[in-house]
């Protein structure tokens, strides 16, 4: 292997680290993210309040829009994935409405 293969093949070793270790603090992010979503669907079921809020849900677009901006992350991207979280978030909340 040449010098500049063998660096090739150290950098992406260190990349392949670095995106595992993202990706296990995305996972256990997620979990406690949802750990409090689905206390906030027993809240809402306790006092009979609909699982979803419509202008929470936008703010929370909005904001997640800025964020990515800021962290040069595709805006559309992260407005995709808060909606699939909010979707799942709701699903879970109307499990709890039954």
């Amino acid at each position: 292997m040449t010098n500049d293969a063998t660096r090739a093949a150290a950098l992406l070793a260190e990349h392949r680290k670095s995106i595992d270790r993202l990706d296990a603090i995305l996972v256990f992010t997620l979990a406690e993210r949802f750990k409090h979503t689905q206390a906030v669907g027993k809240l809402k079921a306790t006092h009979d309040l609909p699982p979803s809020d419509p202008a929470r849900e936008a703010q929370q677009i909005e904001r997640l829009e800025e964020l990515a901006k800021a962290a040069d992350l595709d805006p559309a991207f992260a407005k995709e994935f808060l909606n699939f979280i909010i979707a799942e978030v709701i699903r879970h909340h109307q499990k709890h409405q039954s």
